[in-house]
C-alpha cells in the first residue's frame, strides 16, 4: 500500500505541479527506450514530444542484429510484433552487376550456432509501438508539448528543467535530470556541444511497390559509376531505395534536370534489372524526400543536471545502418551506471558525473566500431579518385573470399562483434588486399608505376580511417 501511495504521490506531482525525477526532451527511438529504462526502475519519468503523430521518415528502418538483442534486454521485443517488420539475414553487395551474399555471422552463444536477425520496418510504426510501451509504464507520464528552452540555475549553471508550449501556452516541467533526445536537428546541440554535424551528401528516398529483390530479406548495397544505393524491403509490399547523392554534383543539378533526372539518367540504369520496373514507376510517381547524411563524434557530457543522448550527441553516415543499434545499447550501459543501485540520488551532481563519463568510454566497445566503420565504408563505396576505387574494388574482392573476409566485417556491421581492433585489421587487410590486386593485374613494365599507385592506395587508406579514429578517442 505504502509503495502504491508513494507512486500515485509521483504521479500527480508530474501532471499537476510537472515534476519529476528525470524530464526527457523527445519522444523517439532512444527517449521512448529511456523512459520506459528508467521508469521500470523506479524513477519517475516524464517523456516529452512535440508531436505524437506516427511520423513519417525515410531512415530509422533498419534494425541491425545488435540492436535486436540491445531491444530484448530492455524488455522491448514485442515492439517489433504487429509492424509487418522484416526479418533481414544480412546483406548482397552487387559490385558493377556482380554480386555476393553476405549472411550475419553464426552466433557463438547459440548451441544450435543460428544466425541472428535484424529487423526493417516502417519507421513510424515501430515509433509509435516504442511510445505505446512508454505509455504503459509505470511512473512515466508522456505529454505533448513543444520544448522551446532550457531552464538554467543562474548561480551554478545546473539544468532544472524544461520550457515549452502546449497548446499554444507557456509551460515548464521540471526534474532532477534532463535528457536531451531531440534528434538530428537539436535545437539544443550548439549551446552545449562544441562539435557541430557535418554533412556532405543526402539520402534521396523512394518507396518502391512489389520491388522483386536479387535476394529476399536481405539489405541490398548497389555500387557502380554513383554513389552507392542501398534497397531494403520495409513491409511486404514496400522497399526502401536510398540513393546517396554527394553535395554539388554536376548530373543533379538543375541545369541538367535536378535530382530525378539524376536517378533516372545515372542511378536507374545500374539498378539490378528486377529492381527497375518498381523503381522507375517510383519515381514517375514523384515522390521523393531526403534527408542529410551527417557526421557528429561523440562528446562527453559535462553540464550539470543534463545530458545529451542519440542523434543529438553522436551521428553516423546511414549506409550501415547503425544509428538505432547505437541508441538501444546506449540506454542499455546508462540505464546500468544511473541505476538506483549505483546512483541513488540523480541530484548527486558530482556522481552522475563521474557515471556520463564512465558511459562515453565503455560505449565505445560498440560505438566507435560503428561510428569508424559507417564513415570509412561510405568513404570506399563513393569512392571518387583512383585510390578509393582501387580499395572499393578490393573490399569487394575480399568479400568474395568468405569465411572470415564476410563474417568479420559483418559482424562489426550488425552490432555482434565489438572490438575496434577487429575493425582495425579487416580495413587494412582490405587495403593490402587491395594493393595484391593493382600489383596483380599490372604488366610488368607497369611495376614502378605500380608500385607508387600502391603507396598512394595505402596512404588514402590511412587519411580515410585515422580520422575517425582520433575523433573517437577525444572527450
Amino acid at each position: 500500500m505504502a509503495l502504491q501511495s508513494s507512486a500515485d504521490e509521483r504521479g500527480q506531482r508530474r501532471h499537476l505541479h510537472h515534476e519529476s525525477d528525470v524530464v526527457i526532451v523527445g519522444a523517439g527511438i532512444l527517449g521512448c527506450a529511456l523512459a520506459v529504462a528508467l521508469g521500470r526502475q523506479g524513477r519517475s519519468v516524464l517523456l516529452l514530444e512535440r508531436s505524437l503523430k506516427e511520423p513519417d521518415r525515410i531512415v530509422g528502418e533498419l534494425l541491425q542484429p545488435g540492436g535486436v538483442y540491445a531491444l530484448e534486454r530492455l524488455g522491448l521485443r514485442d515492439c517489433l510484433e504487429g509492424i509487418d517488420a522484416i526479418p533481414v539475414h544480412g546483406y548482397e553487395v552487387i559490385y558493377y552487376g556482380q554480386g555476393v551474399e553476405i549472411p550475419y555471422p553464426e552466433s557463438l552463444d547459440d548451441p544450435a550456432r543460428r544466425r541472428p536477425q535484424g529487423r526493417s520496418f516502417h519507421h513510424g510504426r515501430f515509433i509509435q509501438k516504442l511510445r505505446e510501451a512508454a505509455k504503459r509504464t509505470p511512473n512515466v507520464t508522456v505529454i505533448e508539448t513543444t520544448v522551446t528552452d532550457l531552464v538554467k540555475n543562474g548561480w551554478t549553471g545546473q539544468i532544472l528543467g524544461v520550457q515549452s508550449q502546449t497548446k499554444s501556452k507557456p509551460d515548464y516541467y521540471f526534474g532532477t535530470l534532463t535528457v536531451v533526445a531531440d534528434g538530428y536537428s537539436s535545437k539544443f546541440r550548439k549551446q552545449y556541444i562544441k562539435h557541430q554535424p557535418v554533412s556532405r551528401s543526402k539520402f534521396w528516398g523512394l518507396e518502391l511497390i512489389d520491388a522483386e529483390l536479387p535476394r529476399p530479406r536481405h539489405g541490398h548495397v548497389v555500387l557502380g559509376d554513383s554513389a552507392p544505393v542501398l534497397l531494403y524491403q520495409i513491409g511486404t509490399h514496400e522497399t526502401r531505395a536510398l540513393v546517396d547523392i554527394p553535395e554539388n554534383l554536376p548530373s543533379a543539378s538543375l541545369q541538367n534536370g535536378g535530382v530525378k533526372a539524376h536517378l533516372r539518367n545515372v542511378v536507374l540504369p545500374g539498378l539490378p534489372k528486377s529492381v527497375k520496373p518498381s523503381f522507375e514507376a517510383a519515381l514517375d510517381k514523384g515522390a521523393l524526400r531526403s534527408m542529410p547524411n551527417s557526421w557528429l563524434p561523440p562528446t562527453t557530457n559535462k553540464t550539470p543536471g543534463m545530458i545529451i543522448l542519440g542523434d543529438a550527441m553522436n551521428m553516423r553516415h546511414p549506409l550501415t545502418g547503425g544509428g538505432m543499434t547505437v541508441a538501444f545499447n546506449d540506454v542499455v550501459l546508462l540505464s546500468e551506471l544511473l541505476s538506483p543501485e549505483t546512483v541513488s540520488d540523480l541530484g548527486d551532481t558530482k556522481l552522475v558525473l563521474q557515471q556520463m563519463s564512465k558511459f562515453h568510454w565503455r560505449r565505445k566497445h560498440l560505438t566507435s566500431v560503428i561510428n569508424i566503420l559507417a564513415q570509412a565504408l561510405y568513404s570506399l563505396f563513393a569512392a571518387n579518385d583512383p585510390q578509393l576505387r582501387a580499395l572499393q574494388r578490393g573490399c569487394f574482392r575480399y568479400f568474395q573470399m568468405g569465411g572470415q573476409c564476410k563474417d568479420g566485417p559483418v559482424g562489426l556491421l550488425a552490432g555482434i562483434i565489438r572490438q575496434p581492433l577487429v575493425l582495425f585489421y579487416h580495413f587494412f587487410a582490405v587495403a593490402l588486399y587491395s594493393i595484391w590486386i593493382m600489383i596483380k593485374t599490372s604488366a610488368l613494365v607497369q611495376l614502378p608505376l605500380t608500385l607508387l599507385g600502391s603507396a598512394a592506395v595505402f596512404w588514402k587508406a590511412c587519411v580515410v580511417i585515422f580520422p575517425y579514429i582520433f575523433s573517437e578517442i577525444k572527450r
